[in-house]
């Protein structure tokens, strides 16, 4: 087997959309930051962006663990979720962020809620009370 092949899907979070969008909200969280200004705002800047790679982090933390762990893990990146979406409404209130910028981050906010909530209940759906203590099987049809 060559390198290629070995590295793909290695990581099986890298396969899940969610995923995908988490690190995208990632970026824009990064490309709004520089707007923060240097004073006490600066703060809430650094919390915002930690709290948004939060979300990917327990995503792929959660995805090594049995299905009742990755769902823990789910919910905690959905919590993760929610305090971005505190911290967009400050950064508004702080005329940090404009009206559109304001509306596409709680826009992708509700769609990666969405998209937690969708992958939680298929996990959940597809789980029984032997597979808790289990490896992760496949990962439901929230991938690429």
């Amino acid at each position: 087997m060559n390198e290629q092949e070995n590295n793909v899907s290695f990581f099986r979070f890298e396969d899940l959309r969610i995923y995908a969008k988490a690190l995208d909200y990632i970026n824009w969280v990064h490309s709004v930051t520089p707007k923060f200004p240097e004073t006490c705002c600066e703060s809430v800047g650094e919390a915002f962006l930690k709290s948004a790679q939060s979300i990917a982090l327990n995503i792929a933390e959660g995805s090594a663990r049995n299905k009742a762990q990755f769902v823990y893990y789910l919910k905690m990146a959905k919590s993760s979720v929610r305090e971005c979406v505190v911290y967009t409404e400050i950064a508004s209130r702080l005329n940090v962020l404009d009206e559109n910028d304001k509306e596409y981050s709680r826009n992708q906010l509700m769609e990666l809620t969405k998209m937690i909530g969708s992958l939680v209940a298929s996990l959940q759906r597809t789980s029984n009370l032997h597979d808790e203590d289990s490896e992760p099987e496949e990962m439901p049809n929230m991938m690429i």
